[in-house]
């Protein structure tokens, strides 16, 4: 396949990189330093599961020049999603299908009202995933999922190709008949991770150690689940306790990335992950105290440090 990835941070450097290992025509679209080293010597992936390198002339600086593809894979920042949708409808690959592996439940919502609706597929990836350095991803873990589906029934066969082409890479590729309810799933957690791990500046194992910060975990996972359920989307009442579960059997140090970028000054996805459960719950008149309460704590970190402070 002819795949663009939009994005060549963690998520989409590290899946990019194993589908062109598998043979796809795979272009990345980066920026910055980043662009400019693997245009010097490929990307590299350290993984546990073999190190990769990609061609350096598989990236390219825009969409503007990518050429036609058979996908487009979405793994660009949250913030970035409008810009990306409106740039990939005047480019080469307006008529490819489109499949986000960003976080969030907001992404596909926007991809969705400016693209084609038979364009954008559903999907989620469970990766731990960053950029070491200029050119280089890091892969913690063995741990590379990906769970897509449609979301109209004339997707089905459009699905079934791409799921085949994460399977060949070698990629845990799973589909789903209710894709929307998984990407949902990811979200309860996703919230939760990021909400008490930024707030209490530390990883999970300190998060859910603490009776109160446990509870916090809890809570913020409870009210994104009341916010699903009010959106139709078919979560058990019960899913932030069964979450909380899966977060004891979690390695102690594990963090999010929402907790990485505000120790490194960074930009915050904040506004679409409790940010995004304050909007929602607003809307439907669910009450979030415990994520509106974590929302106006980092408020002050959503642009990042200033340069120099």
């Amino acid at each position: 396949m002819r795949i663009a990835v939009i994005g060549a941070g963690g998520v989409g450097g590290y899946f990019g990189a194993r589908l062109a290992a598998a043979g796809n025509e795979v272009t990345f679209v980066a920026r910055g330093a980043h662009l400019e080293a693997v245009r010097r010597s490929g990307l590299v992936v350290h993984s546990p599961l073999g190190e990769l390198r990609t061609s350096p002339d598989s990236v390219v600086g825009s969409i503007s020049e990518l050429g036609p593809a058979d996908l487009v894979l979405v793994a660009v920042k949250l913030w970035d999603t409008e810009d990306v949708a409106d740039q990939l409808r005047s480019s080469a690959a307006h008529a490819a299908p489109v499949l986000s592996l960003q976080n969030g439940v907001h992404k596909d919502t926007v991809l969705r009202g400016r693209l084609t609706d038979e364009q954008v597929l559903g999907g989620v990836c469970f990766i731990s995933a960053f950029i070491e350095e200029p050119g280089v991803v890091r892969h913690n873990s063995a741990l590379q999922k990906v769970v897509l589906g449609p979301y109209r029934p004339g997707q089905s066969a459009t699905s079934r190709n791409v799921l085949a082409a994460f399977g060949d890479a070698g990629i845990e590729a799973e589909a789903s008949d209710d894709i929307e309810r998984a990407i949902w799933e990811k979200f309860v957690f996703l919230v939760g991770l990021s909400a008490t791990t930024a707030t209490v500046r530390g990883p999970i194992g300190v998060v859910r150690s603490n009776e109160q910060s446990r509870r916090l975990l809890h809570d913020v996972m409870a009210e994104t689940v009341a916010v699903a359920r009010a959106c139709g989307v078919h979560l058990d009442s019960d899913f932030a306790e069964d979450r909380l579960d899966f977060c004891d059997t979690l390695p102690e140090a594990m963090t999010s990335s929402l907790h990485n970028d505000l120790e490194n000054g960074n930009r915050l996805e904040l506004p679409w992950l409790s940010g995004g459960v304050v909007d929602l719950g607003d809307r439907l008149g669910v009450p979030v105290p415990r994520n509106r309460t974590v929302a106006d704590i980092l408020a002050p970190h959503v642009l990042g440090r200033p340069a120099g402070s």
